[in-house]
């Protein structure tokens, strides 16, 4: 199967129309959410193209391809708006016997249920990066964000395919890879 990631999209139908457009073209299987979804932050400027309402109804039409977690933006008011969950913690998913844990981040960090797992993907600090962790013995993805990127990054997604994860700018730029079965990637 292939995934695609995406976190942080803070209400910007701009960023999500780019996100689907890809998760189209590259003719993903499922469309894995970080949280964050429809509320641009308090701590946020007001993002291009704001509209959460326009947000729910896209997301709903791929319902059924959808898998998503609580971002700290991220509330019961706007899961009345959302036909799939949104408001779990942490999904896990498993890929062809690899486990990978799906969480917005905000959360502790080494809380008990992200380890034994054999990917992390999470976003909430919207600074991209692929990063192997020797210590737990597993890759960790930070999505960036499409809407609010930081630390002088470009809007970013993730793809994973046949045990390897792929950051990606919104343009199509590679700027990460890692596959599970090779040795440590360099940090980006």
């Amino acid at each position: 199967m292939k995934y695609l990631f995406v976190s942080d999209i803070h209400g910007s139908l701009t960023a999500l129309q780019k996100i689907l457009h890809i998760f189209d073209t590259q003719q993903c299987d499922m469309l894995c959410l970080g949280g964050d979804l429809l509320n641009y932050g308090p701590r946020n400027g007001l993002p291009e193209g704001l509209d959460p309402m326009a947000i729910a109804e896209e997301l709903n039409k791929r319902a059924d391809r959808i898998i998503a977690v609580r971002g700290n933006c991220d509330s019961e008011v706007d899961q009345m708006l959302l036909e799939f969950p949104m408001l779990g913690d942490y999904a896990l998913i498993v890929d062809n016997g690899i486990r990978l844990l799906l969480t917005h981040g905000h959360l502790c960090d080494d809380a008990p249920w992200m380890t034994g797992v054999d990917v992390v993907v999470k976003g909430h600090t919207h600074l991209c990066h692929i990063t192997w962790n020797i210590g737990a013995h597993q890759l960790e993805c930070n999505l960036g964000s499409p809407t609010f990127p930081k630390g002088g990054n470009k809007p970013t997604y993730a793809i994973w395919e046949n045990g390897c994860m792929k950051l990606f700018t919104l343009d199509g730029e590679l700027l990460a890879e890692h596959t599970l079965s090779a040795a440590p990637s360099i940090d980006i």
